[in-house]
């Protein structure tokens, strides 16, 4: 049984080809998903803004430690992309940031 390790993660896209029923539903909750929505949970929070051109998502992801950064990065990626195909939101060029919070170091003020 190996270390399991807890990791931040952000991925950023870029918003493609929406419909405009999703268009439509994604600016009447454009005030739910600004930046006071940005948290990091494990089903994901999405911001955006009214432009609708780019996206975040902010996840928690529990996974090996010995997979490393880009297995949690991986497994983000692969939950956003099946949470913006279930609500029938196009994208594309997905990237993600990953920050493994067991190995992060604090410096606390003395």
């Amino acid at each position: 049984m190996s270390t399991q390790h807890t990791y931040r993660v952000i991925v950023r896209g870029t918003f493609d080809g929406l419909s405009e029923e999703s268009r439509s539903r994604l600016l009447s909750e454009v005030e739910e998903h600004g930046l006071a929505a940005m948290q990091f949970t494990e089903e994901g929070s999405l911001t955006y803004d009214r432009t609708l051109k780019h996206f975040s998502y902010r996840l928690v992801v529990v996974s090996d430690a010995a997979d490393g950064d880009e297995m949690a990065g991986a497994l983000a990626e692969e939950r956003v992309e099946n949470a913006l195909r279930a609500l029938g939101h196009g994208y594309k060029a997905l990237r993600s940031t990953v920050t493994d919070l067991d190995t992060m170091k604090i410096n606390y003020k003395r």
